[in-house]
């Protein structure tokens, strides 16, 4: 009889936890649902508010197309004030009818368990909510009609941009030195310059006269002539003989730059009705300017074999007296895309040294955009 009592009990007081656990269970599956609900239909809220700002802007962009073609006497006054009047009359019936479609998806999600999908087969919107949150997509599936709810290109760009890349010669001389006096190869030494690029039109109707500006990582790099390396003591950055045979001795110097050029020349003026481009493709180019930066680095590598005929390879990084800002003039003249490049660093390569020394480059530049 104990054994039967002892097993009622337990049993009893088992179901009575399995009941508190599934009532504890439900009401937090009530307050989760109510949570995630409101997530939903406060997201669907904020989207009226974008509704209407991306009407207006579309209606902005539409009226400064018409008004660019009553300019270009492609329409009279009159056409004009039709056509922007129709516009504004789509705009309006947009607004309406988007607001309307979010509103009934509100009452929807509002009226049924938080976990609902495939609300409408043609529209494929669907909310779902589980471990993962919650998601809502509101395409409707028609690649046909999200065209018109892109957003419109700016009509005329004043100011694009892009990619600069740059690669070649690379040299320093000083006072009344030629290249052939340099204490560094011609044929190793050289230089790369990679960076991003705004170009600015600076007049209202033609594209004749730029302003190229932007920023630069310039890798100045010099191989060294008779095997030589460069000591640093203190303030003073020599050159000097190296104790063993040199297979390489390298001198980099990393700079950050920001780059100003004055750009002219022509370029090809391309009507697309809604909206106008300028592109240089295939024309002739000149740019004149200069830059002005900050060394991030400066590197000395060498190469060589030791008395035990052992291959040496060393690594130096100091400032070795290298110049911690550096500017500069700079030029290219091209086609296309395609420049022939040059600069010249006005400050000098090392600092406060006896002999100055300046760096001189020539290669070929990219304007990638």
């Amino acid at each position: 009889m104990n054994t039967i009592t002892r097993l009622v009990v337990y049993s009893i007081i088992a179901l009575t936890f399995a009941i508190s656990q599934a009532q504890e269970t439900k009401k937090d599956s009530i307050l989760n649902d109510s949570v995630l609900k409101k997530a939903q239909i406060d997201k669907l809220e904020a989207l009226k508010e974008n509704i209407r700002a991306e009407e207006r802007e579309w209606l902005k962009s539409e009226i400064e197309v018409i008004n660019r073609r009553l300019d270009n006497d492609e329409i009279s006054a009159a056409e004009a004030e039709v056509l922007k009047k129709k516009a504004a009359t789509k705009r309006v019936a947009n607004i309406e009818n988007r607001l309307s479609i979010i509103t009934n998806k509100i009452a929807l999600i509002d009226r049924n368990p938080y976990k609902f999908q495939n609300l409408s087969e043609t529209n494929k919107m669907s909310v779902s909510i589980g471990s993962n949150g919650f998601n809502i997509d509101l395409t409707d599936g028609n690649d046909d009609d999200d065209d018109e709810y892109k957003k419109p290109p700016k009509y005329d760009l004043r100011t694009t941009n892009r990619l600069v890349f740059a690669l070649g010669f690379n040299n320093a001389i000083g006072d009344n030195q030629s290249l052939d006096d340099s204490p560094y190869k011609l044929g190793g030494s050289g230089f790369v310059e990679l960076g991003w690029a705004w170009q600015t039109r600076l007049l209202k109707d033609s594209n004749f006269l730029r302003l190229n500006y932007g920023f630069s990582f310039q890798w100045n790099k010099f191989d060294i002539k008779n095997n030589q390396y460069f000591v640093q003591n203190g303030d003073e950055t020599t050159l000097q003989e190296f104790p063993f045979d040199l297979k390489k001795s390298k001198f980099r110097v990393t700079n950050l730059v920001l780059p100003l050029h004055l750009e002219f020349g022509p370029s090809k003026k391309r009507d697309y009705k809604d909206r106008l481009r300028y592109t240089t493709d295939n024309q002739f180019r000149i740019g004149i300017g200069g830059f002005g930066g900050v060394r991030l680095a400066s590197l000395q590598k060498l190469i060589y074999e030791d008395e035990d005929g052992n291959r040496v390879k060393t690594k130096e990084r100091r400032n070795f007296n290298a110049s911690n800002f550096v500017y500069g003039l700079s030029g290219y003249i091209g086609l296309g895309d395609l420049a022939i490049y040059a600069k010249y660093d006005l400050s000098p390569l090392f600092q406060d040294q006896a002999l100055e020394q300046n760096n001189i480059s020539l290669g070929l530049r990219w304007d990638l955009d």
